[in-house]
């Protein structure tokens, strides 16, 4: 008896909030890109998406006078699987169907984590003009040679996960996206471009793009000093990137987590909607490096918006 094929996930959009209702055109969306693992093909996390989908509630009332609507996306995979790079590939699918569903709008990505590395690595987007990365996920070497073991690459604002959540998957990884379009030349023709033996992870892509780094000093999970690295040699080919620096925090940005998200909130309404960005961000982006890659993200900040 001919055994039946396992139909393959897809990618999908989480549901949107924000300037959805009636007479509310929407302007711009921010998606939102989860934590996740270094390898795994086993189902995203359901508490990932969960505490990300909070993020986007924030995001989307804070915005919801300029038309901005969040979504969620919904990887196929957990991991990030080596050369695959699934959540890259996720998140150009996703950009595709913002255009789709809403027209020719102006994208955020916003992600944490190994989300964080899929927002910067899918910057290029036409469609995407910002990306804004909490706590990025940046191996010094291939993520094909890690171990099965790996650390899970996830935090609070954007997503989190338990470090005893299921055990990584070891089952051979999926074929790209499902259909045809922009996500899924993109994942064909760069399916063999990922975490070459040595390869620095590419900046390129961000020309013309406003960047926002956000990392804890204390981050135990992944290595501050490697996203200042990745913003130093991004801020070469584009001024507009500047990173920050929550001192003391960990991975989760949990100490600081009101001034996170309000400084998230200020990049994502500036760069979408050409609101002044507050002091600190427009001395961050104009301050050459390394003082402009390191600036310290302020205890309090936000605070006189939210009174």
């Amino acid at each position: 008896m001919a055994q039946r094929a396992v139909p393959m996930r897809k990618a999908r959009l989480g549901r949107a909030v924000g300037a959805t209702g009636d007479g509310e055109a929407v302007q711009g969306v921010v998606l939102l890109l989860p934590g996740g693992r270094a390898l795994s093909t086993g189902r995203p996390s359901p508490l990932s998406s969960a505490t990300t989908a909070a993020t986007a509630r924030r995001l989307a009332r804070d915005g919801r006078a300029d038309g901005l609507v969040a979504h969620v996306v919904h990887y196929r995979n957990r991991g990030w699987n080596g050369a695959a790079a699934h959540p890259v590939a996720d998140a150009h699918w996703a950009a595709d169907e913002v255009i789709r569903r809403y027209g020719d709008v102006s994208i955020c990505l916003a992600g944490t984590g190994m989300g964080a590395r899929a927002a910067l690595r899918a910057g290029g987007h036409p469609a995407v003009n910002s990306v804004l990365a909490l706590a990025p996920w940046l191996p010094e070497r291939p993520v094909a040679s890690e171990p099965l073991a790996a650390e899970p690459l996830s935090a609070e604002p954007l997503g989190a996960e338990s470090l005893s959540a299921e055990s990584l998957a070891t089952r051979p990884l999926d074929a790209g996206p499902s259909g045809s379009g922009p996500a899924e030349w993109w994942w064909a023709t760069h399916q063999a471009d990922g975490n070459r033996a040595g390869a620095e992870e590419p900046v390129a892509q961000l020309a013309d793009r406003r960047v926002l780094i956000v990392h804890g000093t204390n981050d135990q999970r992944t290595d501050p000093e490697l996203s200042y690295r990745l913003a130093l040699r991004a801020k070469k080919i584009n001024r507009d990137i500047c990173r920050f620096e929550v001192h003391t925090d960990g991975h989760a940005l949990a100490q600081h987590r009101a001034e996170v998200l309000a400084l998230s909130s200020n990049f994502v309404r500036g760069a979408l909607f050409a609101h002044p960005f507050a002091r600190p961000l427009t001395d961050a982006l104009a301050a050459p490096p390394p003082l402009g890659l390191r600036m310290p993200l302020a205890a309090g900040f936000g605070s006189a918006r939210r009174r």
